[in-house]
């Protein structure tokens, strides 16, 4: 006879919800700073799903909640997309090719680079409060901007694709260092590329068999909430509450790194 009282999976009501709060919350951090993975990849372990259906269910739920997020954003801001097509490519391509090689390789091998740059991003992040603060990218020719941002997005999204955790962060980042944006530009733009990357890594995961649909499915209203409710903050207060949450990440990330390496 069927237990009614449990969810997908075998998870019990309160184990699926706490997991739906994690979800949301994930969300409300992705929309202002990216990151979210940092708080669903453990909340999915600690759920009970398979490791090997980790990082595919993740790109399911946040792929849909990120398009949430990008739509947001764009609809308040109105950027031109047409000038950001590139750039969108790259992050296509990355991102698949980074995907591709996660299902054969081990993304633990990024730790060590991750553990050097993370500290000075979020050391920049916290110190310098005019990071992002003007934009600077009406300055450069049209064909200047795309290529900056393909050379962003490129490099990101294959990140994204082969480990993921703070993709959005760096989208971000780099968008400002390189591409001259302003930090809530900048993290609008991120959306954009961010929802591509998770579109070709999700394909790539959907083709190798890495998704648990039955968990996955029911997140994603749970995490286009929780996009929808920190792209609207993020509108709200701009670089005020981009900036911290951004370092935050950074923070977070470098400490999960090192933990896990210490472990």
């Amino acid at each position: 006879m069927r237990d009614n009282r449990r969810v997908p999976l075998g998870l019990s009501p309160a184990a699926f919800a706490a997991l739906g709060a994690c979800v949301f919350f994930a969300g409300v951090v992705d929309a202002l700073a990216g990151g979210g993975g940092l708080i669903t990849l453990p909340a999915y372990l600690a759920a009970g799903l398979p490791p090997a259906l980790v990082l595919g269910t993740n790109k399911l739920v946040s792929s849909i909640g990120t398009a949430a997020s990008a739509a947001r954003y764009q609809r308040a801001l109105r950027f031109p997309l047409r000038s950001f097509l590139p750039a969108l490519a790259a992050a296509l391509a990355g991102a698949w090719l980074g995907a591709s090689l996660a299902v054969r390789a081990d993304p633990r091998r990024l730790r060590p680079m991750l553990l050097c740059a993370l500290p000075v991003l979020a050391w920049t992040l916290l110190t310098r409060r005019d990071f992002g603060a003007e934009d600077g990218s009406h300055r450069l020719s049209p064909s200047a901007r795309r290529r900056r941002g393909a050379l962003v997005a490129g490099p990101v999204a294959f990140y994204d694709g082969f480990f993921g955790p703070g993709a959005g962060t760096f989208y971000a980042l780099g968008l400002v260092r390189i591409g001259r944006h302003d930090l809530l530009g900048a993290t609008a733009r991120a959306k954009l590329l961010n929802s591509a990357s998770n579109a070709a890594a999700l394909a790539a995961f959907v083709a190798s068999g890495r998704v648990a649909w039955r968990v996955g499915l029911p997140m994603v209203a749970m995490s286009v909430a929780g996009n929808w409710t920190g792209s609207h903050l993020g509108l709200r207060r701009g670089a005020r509450a981009i900036r911290p949450a951004a370092a935050l990440v950074c923070a977070g990330l470098f400490a999960k790194l090192l933990l896990d390496a210490w472990r």
